[in-house]
């Protein structure tokens, strides 16, 4: 399996490049020449498996590079019951209407970037090793995939991590978990601004070719094609979960504000898993739920981009829609390049002409959810069913409601645990969110982050002189 870039000027690369590659060269994401196509018999074959069973076989298909035996042990190693609290790692639930939450959020950091993060940092590890190479890590978080990265890399061998997250803009836990780490090989960088801010800044320096290589520059945001790859992981196990036998179909709802999680629901489509329809929820900031109804992209920027309780979704500018418009435009490089010109000027695009494969090939519908909407969510899945879901799983349970169909089963994907999100739990339920063993005082440990406005040559600067 080769890769090649969503804006057409790569040369193919092997997996094993890739994924230390963060952006191409060409400014483009990396994606498979083409998706493996999974059998009725493999479906067959993997619904018995347990979760480290099916992402070797999973993965596999892309990781071609890696030989069976190690990318098995990579596998066995991060997917077991001490990290996730349970062999089923990924169990679902059921409300009183149907709908099925599917669990992604027992891992250490308590949030569903733990499914892929625990992976990469297995993988970056192993695949640094046979190099004989470092790796410095520049993201961007708007809440959980810093937490999520820097617990799966600290302490790793020939890694160091730099996260940028929204000053000031996340939970008191969230902030917590990321800043009270006192590992070496971890830096936390807030900067004033928005989430939309630190992925520009990520950009910038991956696109400063010279720094990059010099400092050995790569990311563990969803531009990183291995996250995604690890996220299909879930559908076919959400799926398996969900179904009796593999004639049926299910559709998944995804909250969405990066468009990762969802990209990976697209790639497990395109595979051939039997999905339905893929429903993409937004908070208020419904750029994508404006291209799904309408086909125009539009990102408002950072003085437009709302601060919401659903903070890890307040994000206008998608990084992981372009691959989707890449399948969209029948895998034309040149016109995805020449549509991210128009966004990353200022403006966006329109693809209404292109609504009928959106929804009808691709499968995707789209829905937005308000603060009092996810209010009434948690208050109501609390009083009929017992449970208490985070706000951007509330969202996603609102958005499902609202546009599911007759007999349709839609699984609903969960995206962290309500104790990351007490202030919102608390106004929603008059009590606190319920806090797994081992969190308590979280938010009292030391602090260590630095501060920058939003400019990519301070950032830049800061990590010359932590790696000098």
């Amino acid at each position: 399996m080769r890769y090649i870039s969503t804006r057409g000027g790569m040369a193919p690369l092997a997996f094993s490049d890739t994924i230390l590659m963060g952006l191409a060269p060409d400014g483009g994401l990396a994606l498979p020449e083409h998706y493996p196509q999974i059998s009725r018999a493999q479906l067959d074959a993997w619904r018995g498996l347990s979760y480290a069973e099916l992402a070797f076989e999973v993965i596999r298909l892309f990781a071609t590079d890696i030989p069976d035996a190690d990318l098995k042990d990579i596998v066995q190693r991060t997917y077991t019951a001490e990290v996730y609290g349970s062999a089923a790692i990924t169990p679902v639930k059921r409300l009183h209407d149907g709908l099925v939450i599917l669990e992604l959020s027992n891992g250490p950091t308590l949030a569903f970037k733990d499914m892929a993060m625990q992976f990469l940092g297995n993988l970056f590890e192993y695949v640094l090793a046979k190099k004989g190479e470092q790796l410095n890590i520049l993201g961007a978080t708007s809440g959980d995939t810093g937490s999520a990265a820097e617990y799966a890399m600290r302490g790793k061998q020939n890694i160091n991590v730099f996260m940028l997250s929204p000053d000031g803009l996340m939970s008191p836990f969230q902030r917590a978990q990321m800043y009270s780490l006192q590992d070496a090989n971890i830096h936390n960088i807030a900067i004033r601004g928005m989430f939309d801010d630190c992925q520009d800044i990520v950009k910038a320096v991956q696109n400063d070719h010279a720094f990059k290589a010099r400092h050995k520059i790569g990311t563990v945001n969803s531009i990183n094609w291995a996250r995604i790859v690890a996220q299909v992981v879930y559908y076919f196990k959400g799926y398996f979960n969900a179904t009796a036998s593999n004639d049926e179909q299910v559709s998944f709802c995804v909250p969405s504000g990066n468009f990762g999680n969802v990209c990976a629901g697209h790639i497990a489509r395109q595979m051939g898993l039997p999905v339905q329809r893929l429903i993409v929820a937004t908070n208020e900031n419904d750029v994508l739920d404006e291209f799904f109804r309408s086909g125009r992209y539009q990102p408002r920027g950072t003085a437009n981009t709302w601060v919401t309780s659903s903070p890890s979704m307040d994000i206008s500018k998608a990084s992981n829609f372009e691959r989707f418009i890449f399948d969209l435009v029948g895998r034309d490089g040149s016109q995805v390049a020449a549509l991210w010109r128009d966004v990353d000027s200022g403006g966006g695009f329109d693809l209404a002409a292109r609504l009928p494969d959106v929804c009808g090939q691709f499968g995707f519908v789209s829905g937005k959810s308000t603060h009092a909407d996810r209010l009434a969510t948690i208050r109501r899945v609390d009083a009929e069913d017992g449970v208490v879901v985070d706000t951007h799983t509330a969202d996603g349970i609102k958005v499902a409601r609202e546009v599911r169909l007759p007999g349709e089963t839609i699984v609903c994907l969960e995206t962290a645990l309500p104790a990351k999100f007490a202030d919102t739990i608390r106004e929603a339920l008059q009590r606190e969110a319920p806090r797994p063993d081992g969190f308590d005082g979280l938010e009292d440990l030391p602090q260590r982050v630095t501060v920058f406005d939003a400019d990519a040559a301070q950032v830049k600067a800061y990590v010359e002189q932590a790696l000098a």
